[in-house]
């Protein structure tokens, strides 16, 4: 969790005449014309219309904030990245747009295993400074809390290099980072021709990793080129034994009927579901697992099989978006982006979507306290240059932040968080 300033607790802020999108209820956007909220420490205090604003509710050296109509909304949240990894693999994107399939990359080297080989390569330093200036592009559009996977260094020491990177950008950036052990996301060569025994690696780790603090949940890839059901059963297993929810990598390439197993422990999501089918969907509603979609990855693989949102509605299955942002098949780093491509190309309605990217995407991640703004939610909030939040979704391609406030405190610095005491009635 990210760090806070000595005065955290005590500070207040009052942000007046706004345009609120509270998101309260399970469904509408909770718009309050000309509101105002109140921040006490890195909580919400009191929301509501300006006009109904109570006397005294702030404290005596409260900030006030005009927003002039700004819209105001909670931050955002990308439960679902790759953000720890070295290199990149611009040239693999080249190459099969000159007609080189998966495989011949593959055989000649690239693919998954030559982001190993780079990640591996990297210095503990060059995994941290890569993954901060991806977490401060995220930021800068106004995300609050990311998830970051492992799953690019397939050892144990490596793995462990990874989610240390993941914690010291909490640490070090004023963003939450919710960290997951991804080991099962692909062999590693050392292991070629031995898939069961790369599990019982994996799972032999997990305890370590959660000694040392590093790991919140446990992640696997179940699908024709990662692992079997049977596989995924026994990582499920070892994270059950150490107490760490899981979540699934499911359904993209094929129906395996991970996302039935997965919600067979109480997944707190399974991510992509291409290839989801009805039991899939009805495991996932009874379990209150959420359907995690990623449109970045579905549009830069040129994928044609559509997640089947119509049955995800139907059943009332959650639905979250996430950037997925990894190195081989979603280089996004725009989850305001995401937001477009979910309405565009899987249909969704601007509040569904912009719903996956705040109330359903903190459930993904097993959060609670954010999500909306309703007093007693952590204080994460956007300022956005909008009048409606169907803007965000409508338009792409620039970014209408304003200002980003985490648990309280003003927006990052490249060093870090910093705490910010703006002028009574200053403009944002």
């Amino acid at each position: 969790m990210s760090g806070a300033g000595p005065t955290a607790d005590r500070r207040c802020t009052v942000w007046r005449h706004a345009r609120l999108a509270t998101l309260a209820g399970p469904s509408g956007w909770g718009l309050v014309e000309d509101g105002a909220l109140v921040t006490r420490g890195a909580h919400i205090a009191w929301i509501g219309p300006d006009a109904q604003l109570p006397s005294g509710l702030a404290t005596p050296d409260a900030h006030e904030q005009d927003l002039r109509g700004a819209l105001l909304t909670p931050g955002l949240i990308d439960a679902h990245t790759h953000l720890v990894y070295g290199g990149d693999r611009a040239g693999e994107f080249e190459l099969r747009l000159q007609g080189a399939t998966y495989e011949e990359i593959a055989r000649a080297g690239g693919g998954i295993r030559s982001t190993v080989a780079a990640t591996r390569a990297a210095s503990d330093d060059e995994l941290f400074t890569g993954a901060a200036q991806r977490a401060q592009a995220l930021m800068a559009e106004g995300v609050t809390t990311i998830e970051i996977k492992s799953g690019y260094g397939l050892s144990e020491l490596h793995e462990g290099r990874c989610l240390a990177a993941a914690r010291r950008l909490a640490r070090e950036l004023a963003v939450t980072v919710r960290t997951t052990s991804l080991g099962a996301h692909a062999l590693p060569p050392e292991y070629a021709g031995r898939a069961d025994a790369y599990i019982d690696a994996v799972c032999g780790w997990l305890g370590a990793q959660q000694a040392a603090g590093l790991v919140d949940a446990v992640d696997a890839f179940c699908d024709t080129i990662g692992f079997t059901p049977e596989q995924t059963q026994r990582v499920f297993e070892a994270a059950r034994a150490l107490g760490l929810p899981v979540k699934l990598h499911a359904e993209q390439l094929s129906n395996q009927e991970g996302a039935a197993l997965a919600a067979r422990y109480g997944a707190l999501s399974c991510d992509h579901l291409e290839h989801l089918s009805d039991a899939g969907v009805a495991a996932m509603r009874t379990a209150g697992t959420v359907a995690m979609l990623l449109p970045g990855a579905f549009y830069f693989l040129r994928e044609t099989k559509l997640p089947p949102v119509a049955a995800l509605r139907g059943a009332g299955v959650p639905i979250a978006l996430a950037t997925d942002h990894n190195p081989g098949s979603s280089p996004a780093l725009s989850l305001l982006l995401m937001l477009n491509m979910a309405c565009t190309l899987f249909r969704l309605t601007p509040e569904e979507a912009f719903r996956g990217v705040t109330v359903h995407a903190a459930r993904a991640l097993g959060l609670a306290d954010r999500g909306t703004l309703v007093p007693g939610q952590r204080a994460d909030l956007a300022v956005w240059d909008a009048e409606h939040p169907r803007e965000l979704a409508y338009r792409f391609g620039h970014n209408p932040c304003r200002r980003v406030m985490f648990g309280g405190f003003e927006r990052l610095t490249p060093s870090g968080p910093r705490e910010r005491a703006p002028e009574a009635g200053a403009l944002p």
